[in-house]
């Protein structure tokens, strides 16, 4: 008995496997029972061997896809956004200063000693009746007129702004995230169309040239086709590459730098819906921008207050205890002494007038930021709005007449050319078109998600806390 066997295998990341087995001479008995093992036995591990005899880095199946949600992307921009961390960290300082700013004055220690004559020497006896001044001093800073309380609303009104802060940059955040995801949602159909696109053309090519043969169309038809394949074979270059940079941004945007070359946007595009149509302005205060702004120029107020209130005097008293004993070469010695003492600071050469004049200052700042902000918000509400609207009607056009009559028109055009109705170039053009109309759809439904996302963006920041 001869047993002959030829084993192929594909690269990895393929499930095609082959064994093919030739059996020469059978004889009957155990030699045939045998040979029947030996081909079952080939026939059934020719995949592990395909797997084993594969080079190396090609025998284990490709790294799945990560399907990321909206939903999950939000959450992943909360955890491992850095802006949003360096937000964050800003709001926990701000924190830190509140306690900083209600801390009260320690009170100072003061041990010295004094009245020492060499010449006279210092006496006999223990330490405490040597002819030395020894004194003790305890003295404590009084703060006046509410500055404590002032410097405590202050710091509180700036961690309540840090705060806000954190949610404005949370939203600006999730906007560049949600453009980056339907960015790569975008790419990823376009990918799809072009490699549609690019199958259509090389199956066009492919029946062409056996018509070539055959005698039924010139070489020139041939060489356009070509031309064709080899132009779907650039878009969907340029598609994939575009995809790769979605990718890139959207791991950005969530901390995931890592795994940017596994990211698939699984979310359908947004639905068209209508936009609220209601007041701007009551929208345009509950912007966090403009919330963080109005909570600075209460904090303005607060440190001008405080300025003023740097012209009531703060005071410090102090108690000394002063031991001094009286011996045969210091008959002067007044022995023990206690003294108080209060200190009141005197405005004779400057009243804090800069203190003043740049609070007075840091507050009209203030309230131009305020108004300020609040316009620029007015502006981009209106103009977002408008984009919305202006995309949706677009995106309605493309879904309700554009790709419906294009895509009837290329119907049209490939039955005519495979019943001879019409030319060559006349398919191509009629291909062309529905590519352009296709690429443009895509390219409105995605003008539309962004749109969308910058106007949910700013009527969701009502009320929002990180």
């Amino acid at each position: 008995m001869v047993v002959g066997a030829r084993l192929q295998y594909t690269p990895a990341g393929s499930v095609a496997c082959r064994g093919t087995v030739s059996i020469v001479t059978l004889e009957d008995g155990p030699l045939k029972i045998l040979s029947g093992l030996i081909v079952f036995t080939i026939l059934g591990v020719s995949p592990v061997l395909a797997q084993v005899l594969a080079p190396a880095g090609e025998s284990g199946a490709r790294e799945p896809g990560w399907i990321l949600s909206l939903t999950e992307a939000d959450r992943l921009l909360l955890e491992n956004n850095r802006e949003v961390k360096a937000a964050r960290r800003i709001r926990e300082a701000a924190g830190a200063d509140v306690i900083s700013a209600g801390a009260r004055p320690n009170p100072i220690l003061t041990v010295g000693i004094g009245s020492i004559n060499p010449a006279a020497g210092l006496g006999s006896g223990t330490l405490r009746d040597r002819t030395i001044d020894s004194a003790v001093r305890l003295d404590q800073p009084i703060e006046r007129g509410g500055k404590r309380d002032l410097r405590i609303q202050v710091a509180s009104s700036l961690r309540d702004a840090s705060g806000v802060d954190v949610v404005d940059v949370v939203r600006q955040q999730r906007v560049q995230m949600r453009a980056a995801y339907f960015d790569l949602l975008l790419a990823q159909e376009r990918v799809s169309l072009m490699e549609s696109l690019l199958d259509l053309a090389e199956k066009t090519l492919q029946a062409a040239q056996a018509r070539q043969r055959a005698g039924d169309i010139a070489q020139a038809d041939i060489a356009r086709l070509e031309v064709d394949a080899l132009r779907s074979h650039n878009d969907l270059s340029q598609a994939q590459s575009e995809r790769h940079r979605a990718r890139i941004a959207l791991a950005s945007s969530i901390g995931r730098e890592s795994e940017a070359a596994r990211l698939q946007a699984g979310d359908p595009w947004p639905e068209l819906m209508p936009v609220e149509t209601g007041a701007i302005d009551t929208l345009v205060e509950q912007r966090a921008d403009v919330r963080a702004a109005r909570v600075r120029v209460e904090a303005s107020r607060s440190a001008r207050e405080l300025a003023r209130r740097l012209r009531t005097r703060d005071i410090s008293v102090g108690a000394s205890y002063d031991h001094y004993p009286a011996s045969a070469t210091n008959p002067s010695g007044s022995g023990n002494s206690f003294g108080f003492s209060v200190s009141v600071p005197i405005f004779a050469w400057y009243g804090y007038e800069g203190e003043l004049a740049r609070a007075e200052s840091d507050l009209d700042a203030a309230q131009e930021a305020l108004a300020r902000t609040r316009a620029l918000a007015l502006t981009d509400m209106e103009r977002v709005r408008a984009d919305v609207q202006s995309a949706a009607e677009r995106l309605r056009r493309f879904d309700q007449r554009l790709l419906v009559e294009a895509r009837r028109s290329a119907g049209y055009a490939e039955f005519a050319y495979r019943n001879g109705a019409i030319g060559l170039m006349d398919l191509l053009d009629a291909r062309r078109v529905l590519r352009a109309t296709e690429a443009d759809a895509l390219q409105a439904r995605a003008e539309h998600a962004r749109a969308l996302v910058n106007w949910r963006a700013s009527v969701e920041a009502a009320g929002t806390t990180d």
